[in-house]
């Protein structure tokens, strides 16, 4: 059932929790992972309602574009890698029996796919329709990855766990990983666009980072709540986090954020931002929040203005499309939708 929120916003009642969504690379389609396991399709400039894709067994955890192509990659409960494509089709990647999927990386200019499945990073050559085939490297770890990040170059693997985390050559078989150690539980990593550090977020609403050239780490602690979203804008460089009332941007340029106050953005709410995405090309950040909100702000003037109204649940799932002129939400209660953004 499609829903008229507010010009410029067009929803859909999927009526599943959204735990992902993605444009492709192209910009011209756009997935909803759900928890029922199937993947609703839609075209961004339209207002048909999308299009209901059985692809798991049970519950969607992961998904992401497939690489280049106008196809996207998905990870479920039922121990599924699945691939599919715009048009609809369906095909396995890969299994592991008894497992779940909980993470996926594709990288634009990678020639492979990761999963994160247990305490191991499969490693598979990217095929488009190929059979279920071995992975090229299993990557062992010391207890169950939390999250996996890859650098800007698509050479180097991060993997989030319990006491830190480890990074690995994407290409290497036979290797051991160099460990970045730090006490507790990574629950999240990210990479930041000029690969100079590796941020990860903890269990216990920190933020922890690495400078990779020097091996010297730092800490970002004082939040309300987790810290289950980053985003990085481009130069200068800043990191938007949610698991604040506001939007938490470091400043990353130069020496990076140590001693430095970060800026924040938005609206102080009664629920804190549960989700944030970066626009592609400019400063702006957009911000989901617990009651349903989605804001945009500017990190370089600092204001901001509502998109979409209360209501549909917690922001979940929050992304811009390839040219910045579409954000894309998902919610708990299901509630899915994109938003025409008045800036480029």
């Amino acid at each position: 059932m499609q829903q008229e929120l507010q010009d410029p916003v067009t929803a859909w009642e999927l009526r599943e929790p959204i735990a992902a969504l993605a444009f492709d690379r192209s910009g011209k389609h756009l997935a909803f992972a759900l928890g029922d396991g199937t993947l609703a399709l839609a075209a961004p400039d339209a207002s048909d309602a999308p299009r209901r894709i059985a692809a798991h067994g049970g519950a969607i955890l992961c998904m992401a574009a497939d690489g280049p192509d106008a196809a996207f990659v998905t990870g479920g409960d039922d121990g599924a890698l699945k691939r599919v494509a715009a048009d609809g089709t369906v095909s396995t990647v890969a299994t592991w029996k008894g497992k779940w999927v909980e993470h996926v990386l594709c990288p634009a200019n990678g020639d492979f796919r990761a999963a994160a499945v247990g305490r191991t990073v499969q490693l598979l050559a990217r095929r488009d329709a190929a059979p279920v085939a071995a992975p090229m490297a299993v990557l062992e770890h010391p207890s169950t990855v939390a999250g996996i990040a890859v650098n800007p170059k698509a050479r180097r693997l991060a993997a989030a766990h319990y006491n830190g985390v480890s990074l690995w050559w994407a290409h290497g078989r036979e290797q051991k990983p160099k460990v970045l150690t730090w006490r507790g539980s990574h629950i999240g990593v990210s990479w930041s666009p000029d690969g100079e550090f590796l941020m990860t977020t903890m269990q216990e609403m920190d933020l922890h980072g690495w400078r990779l050239s020097s091996g010297e780490d730092m800490r970002m602690s004082g939040y309300p709540s987790k810290v289950r979203s980053l985003a990085w804008s481009q130069q200068p460089y800043f990191l938007a986090t949610s698991g604040a009332d506001r939007v938490v941007c470091w400043p990353f340029s130069g020496s990076g954020p140590m001693g430095k106050p970060p800026v924040e953005i938005g609206y102080a709410r009664s629920s804190p931002v549960s989700a944030v995405a970066a626009h592609p090309k400019g400063d702006w950040i957009a911000a989901g929040y617990g009651d349903g909100v989605v804001a945009l702000g500017s990190i370089s003037t600092r204001q901001a203005g509502f998109l979409k109204t209360p209501g549909g649940g917690k922001v979940d799932a929050l992304a811009f499309g390839p040219d910045g002129r579409r954000i894309a939400f998902g919610t708990e209660e299901g509630l899915a939708g994109v938003i025409r953004v008045p800036v480029t």
